[in-house]
């Protein structure tokens, strides 16, 4: 007969973090990760894949990741910079690229394998006058807004529109 004691110790062991994460470590075994801290300390496991990086400015980095430190700083190698502008993308060459731990925000593996058939790739030129236009289109309408606003007693800070959206 078990006690309600015993049937609460199980419980208990149920839940504890290295059961969650048991199968991400089993994965990784030569890599010493036990008891370290869920955070950057994870990324050790993604060194030499190709990896996309969404920077706070809103830029798009892809290359391969090649070291971390605790800080989460990313040097990251054949290095290219993706700009998106509605259903078209083009490629800047970059080369190494260091990345401050605090200006990444998103960090995944790139599925090389998935076809990109929704967009359309473009030259480089065509990317960045079609960038080009669309912020001075923005720029137009925020001048548009603050001027409404402005008729109507309001302000508009402009600066904290684009440039940190996280």
């Amino acid at each position: 007969m078990s006690t309600g004691k015993e049937n609460k110790d199980e419980n208990s062991k149920s839940f504890t973090p290295s059961r969650i994460f048991k199968s991400r470590r089993d994965s990784h075994d030569d890599l010493p990760i036990e008891g370290w801290p869920m955070g950057t300390a994870t990324l050790l496991t993604e060194i030499d894949k190709k990896m996309m990086v969404v920077l706070r400015d809103n830029r798009t980095l892809i290359g391969y990741l090649r070291s971390i430190d605790q800080f989460g700083n990313l040097a990251l190698h054949q290095t290219i910079e993706r700009i998106y502008v509605g259903s078209k993308y083009g490629d800047i060459p970059r080369g190494i690229f260091i990345v401050r731990g605090e200006n990444a925000v998103l960090l995944g593996e790139l599925d090389q394998t998935r076809d990109v058939g929704l967009i359309e790739q473009v030259s480089v030129e065509e990317i960045l006058n079609a960038q080009r236009r669309e912020q001075e289109a923005k720029q137009e309408k925020n001048k548009v807004l603050a001027k409404a606003l402005r008729e109507r007693g309001l302000s508009f800070v402009n600066d904290l529109v684009q440039e940190d959206q996280f």
